[in-house]
C-alpha cells in the first residue's frame, strides 16, 4: 500500500512512496497534522544515489514494527535535498550544531514548530557502530515529547538560537593579494603528498581549491603551485574514484589512497573537475589531462543527458542491491575479455585474484606508462592506445550488466556548472560536438526550466516544482556568460542580464550578499544565507562571480558594488577556513586584480578576426571576459562592444582593463 509520496515527481521520493512508514512531502499537509494531532515531525532527508539512505530504507523503513511505531508517535516528512537545499541547510547547521558532523541520510526530530530538538544522520536497526539502535531512538524520542516536553522546548529554543547567530554575516575588509598569498601557502602546506588532495578518509575531489590555485599562479605569474596541482589530478585519475573503463568521477574516496570511491556518480561533481582537468590543460598541455575531460564529457553525454537536452542528477552507487556492483570486475572477468592483452592489463592495474576490495577489483593504475612499455617491449606511445582498446573491450562487458539507477531530475544550478564546462571546452577545443550539447542544454534551460518567464529549480517528465534557490540563478547565469564567449551570440548575454537583474530583486540582502531563497518564497524556520562553499559552490559566490563578469561586460557600477558587499562577508571566514571558500577566492582574486576584457570586432570567418579570437583562447586567462561581433554590433551586444571602430578597416581587438583602453592592435605572442 503506498503513502502521501505516491503522487510526487522526485525520483528518492517515490524510492519510498512503497514504504509502510505513513510519509508525506514537506508541505502543508504535513506540517498542518502535526499541529493538529500535537505530534512531533520526524524529518528525513537524502537523496536518490544515496548508499545509506538506500541501507537505512532497507533496515528501518521497510520494517512493518518499526513503521508502525512511526506511525503512531510521529508525523514522518521524507524531502529530496537536491530539490530543497534550503530545508536541508538549515537542518543540516542544526545537525552539525548537535553531533559535531552531518551527512546523509539525515534524520531530524522538530517540534510542530519545525524546531529540532534531536538529529542525527543514519541510525542502525540495532546498536552498532557505536551508535543507537534506531527503534531506541524513537521510543526515547516519544517518551521525551510526553513525559519531557519543557526540556524538548528548551532544547529546540537554543538551537533556533545558535542557527540564527550563525545567519548573521559581519563585514570584514576586502583581501589584499598578500592574503591570497598566505592562503595559497596554507593551503599547499595542508596538502597530501603522499596520495593526493587534502584530508583523510573519507577524502573528497576538491575541484574548487585545485581552480584558486590555478588561478593564483596566474594572477602571481609564478607557476609555484603547479607541481601540486598536477600531482592532485593525476592521482585522482589513476582509477578508482575516476571510472577508467566509461568515464566521469564518483563523488569521493572512502580511502585515503583514492581506490575505492562511495560509487554514487554526481553532475556537479563531473562539471567541476572537468573544468579543473580543463584549466590544468591549458598550462600545462599534459595530454592525459586532455583525455579525462574527453572521456568525463562523453560519459556525461552518453548516461547523463536528457533527449531534450538536460543533464540528469545523478548515477546511484547501488545496483542489484549492492555497493559498486556495476563497476568491479573480477580477474576471471578480465582474463576473458582481454585474451591474450590481460598480462598488460594486469600489470597496468595490480589486478590479482584475492582483488583489491571486498575479493573485487576496483581498476586503479599501479604501473605508469613508462614502467609497462619496459616490460613489454613496448613504445611509451603505445601504452594508452593499448589501455584505452582494453578500456572499450571491459566497457562493452561491462554495458550488458544491470545498471544502477539513475536520478533523471534536472536541476537547473548543477546544469548550469555543466553548461559552462561543455561551453568552456568547446571553444579551448574548437569542438562542434559540445557547442552543440551546451546550445541544446541552455535552450533547455531557458524554456523547460522557465516556464512563463519564471525560472524553476527543478524539471522532470515535464514538470518542474516551484521553488528556484539563488544558486540556480547564478549557476545558469555564469553558464551562459561561458556559452556567449564560445559562440558570441547575444542570447544568451541578454539573458544572463536578465536574470542577474531578477536575482538581484528575488535574493540581495541589504547587508551584503545575497539569501538563499527568494523573498517571495516559503516561509522556514530562518531565511537561510549559507556563505561556504560545500560539495556545490556556494550560491553566493556563485552570484558575486556572476557580478563581477557582467561588471566588466556592461559597466554597471552597481554590479559591482554588490560584487564587493558580498565579498566584505567572507574575508575573515576564509583566511580561517580556506577549503571551504575555495570557488569565493577565485572571485575575490579576480576582483582585487581588475579583470581585464577583450572587445573583438571584425567579419566573423574572416581570418585575422578568427586570428585575434585564437590568440585569446591559447592560453588560461581566468581574468578576462571575451565580448566579440561583427562590425558595427548590434544594439544588444554587451556595452564592451559599442562605440569602437575598426583600425584601418581591419578585424581589431580592443583590450581594456575597467573600460579603459589599453591596446588595439593584434595581440603579441598570445600576451595581453
Amino acid at each position: 500500500m503506498s503513502n502521501h509520496l505516491i503522487n510526487e515527481n522526485s525520483p528518492y521520493l517515490l524510492q519510498h512512496a512503497n514504504n509502510p512508514v505513513d510519509w508525506y512531502p514537506w508541505g502543508e499537509e504535513a506540517l498542518s497534522k502535526a499541529k493538529a494531532e500535537n505530534k512531533p515531525i520526524f524529518l528525513s532527508i537524502g537523496y536518490a544515489a544515496c548508499h545509506w539512505c538506500h541501507v537505512m530504507a532497507h533496515e528501518s523503513f521497510e520494517d512493518e514494527k518499526t513503521a508502525e511505531f512511526m506511525n503512531e508517535f510521529f508525523i514522518n516528512v521524507k524531502v529530496d535535498r537536491e530539490e530543497r537545499p534550503d530545508i536541508d541547510g538549515i537542518y543540516m547547521q542544526a545537525v552539525i550544531a548537535m553531533t559535531g558532523s552531518g551527512g546523509w541520510p539525515m534524520s531530524v526530530f522538530l517540534s510542530p514548530n519545525l524546531k529540532p530538538f534531536y538529529a542525527g544522520t543514519y541510525f542502525p536497526p540495532v546498536r552498532r557502530y557505536n551508535m543507537p539502535a534506531f527503534k531506541d531512538v524513537l521510543s526515547g524520542l516519544a517518551n521525551a515529547w510526553k513525559n519531557d516536553r519543557s526540556e524538548v522546548e528548551k532544547v529546540g529554543e537554543q538551537i533556533i538560537g545558535h542557527l540564527l547567530r550563525q545567519n548573521k554575516n559581519e563585514k570584514n575588509d576586502l583581501l589584499t593579494s598578500e592574503h591570497f598569498a598566505a592562503i595559497a601557502k596554507s593551503i599547499a602546506g595542508s596538502y597530501d603528498w603522499g596520495f593526493g588532495g587534502w584530508g583523510d578518509a573519507p577524502k573528497f575531489p576538491q575541484a574548487m581549491a585545485v581552480e584558486f590555485m590555478l588561478q593564483h599562479d596566474s594572477a602571481t605569474g609564478k607557476n609555484e603551485h603547479i607541481k601540486l596541482i598536477q600531482h592532485c589530478l593525476q592521482t585522482m585519475a589513476r582509477g578508482g574514484m575516476y571510472d577508467v573503463v566509461g568515464g566521469g568521477f564518483s563523488r569521493y574516496s572512502t580511502d585515503k589512497f583514492w581506490r575505492v570511491p562511495h560509487f554514487e556518480k554526481m553532475l556537479y561533481d563531473n562539471a567541476l573537475l572537468v573544468r579543473a582537468y580543463l584549466h590544468a590543460w591549458q598550462v600545462t598541455k599534459e595530454p592525459h589531462f586532455k583525455r579525462i575531460v574527453d572521456e568525463t564529457l562523453s560519459f556525461t553525454m552518453r548516461e547523463m543527458t536528457h533527449e531534450q537536452g538536460g543533464f540528469f542528477s545523478s548515477l546511484d552507487a547501488d545496483s542489484e542491491g549492492e555497493e559498486g556492483k556495476f563497476y568491479v570486475w573480477s580477474l576471471d572477468e578480465i582474463r576473458e575479455t582481454l585474451k591474450e592483452d590481460s598480462d598488460f592489463f594486469e600489470a597496468a592495474y595490480g589486478i590479482s585474484a584475492g582483488g583489491n576490495w571486498e575479493g573485487k577489483t576496483v581498476l586503479q593504475r599501479v604501473a605508469d606508462d613508462s614502467a609497462l612499455a619496459a616490460r613489454f617491449k613496448l613504445n611509451v606511445e603505445t601504452v594508452p592506445v593499448k589501455l584505452t582498446e582494453s578500456h572499450s573491450r571491459l566497457y562493452t562487458v561491462r554495458a550488458l550488466r544491470i545498471r544502477p539507477g539513475t536520478d533523471d531530475k534536472v536541476l537547473t544550478a548543477w546544469n548550469g556548472l555543466m553548461l559552462g564546462a561543455f561551453a568552456e571546452a568547446a571553444r579551448i577545443f574548437e569542438s562542434k560536438t559540445y557547442l552543440s550539447v551546451a546550445t541544446r542544454s541552455a535552450e533547455f534551460l531557458l524554456t523547460a526550466l522557465r516556464p512563463n518567464g519564471q525560472l524553476r529549480r527543478v524539471w522532470r517528465n515535464g514538470a518542474t516544482t516551484n521553488a528556484v534557490f539563488l544558486e540556480d540563478y547564478a549557476a545558469l547565469i555564469l553558464g551562459l556568460l561561458e556559452l556567449y564567449q564560445t559562440d558570441f551570440n547575444n542570447k544568451w548575454f541578454t539573458s544572463a542580464v536578465e536574470l542577474t537583474d531578477e536575482m538581484i530583486e528575488k535574493f540581495n540582502d541589504p547587508d551584503g550578499g545575497f539569501f538563499d531563497t527568494p523573498h517571495d518564497g516559503e516561509t522556514l524556520l530562518i531565511r537561510p544565507k549559507d556563505i561556504s562553499d560545500n560539495a556545490t559552490p556556494s550560491g553566493n559566490a556563485l552570484a558575486c562571480e556572476a557580478l563581477l563578469k557582467l561588471a566588466a561586460y556592461t559597466d554597471n557600477g552597481k554590479y559591482r558594488d554588490l560584487a564587493e558587499q558580498a565579498l566584505a562577508i567572507m574575508g575573515d571566514s576564509a583566511l580561517r577556513y580556506p577549503l571551504g571558500f575555495a570557488r569565493w577566492l577565485s572571485a575575490a582574486e579576480n576582483a582585487q586584480g581588475n579583470m581585464k576584457q577583450v572587445a573583438v570586432l571584425g567579419e566573423a570567418g574572416e581570418e585575422n578576426f578568427e586570428r585575434l579570437l585564437k590568440v585569446v583562447r591559447a592560453e588560461y586567462r581566468p581574468g578576462v571576459v571575451v565580448a566579440a561581433s561583427p562590425y558595427p554590433p548590434p544594439e544588444d551586444a554587451p556595452a564592451l562592444l559599442q562605440d569602437r571602430a575598426l583600425i584601418d578597416g581591419k578585424a581589431t581587438a580592443y583590450v581594456c582593463e575597467g573600460f579603459v583602453f589599453a591596446s588595439s592592435q593584434p595581440l603579441p605572442n598570445g600576451n595581453i
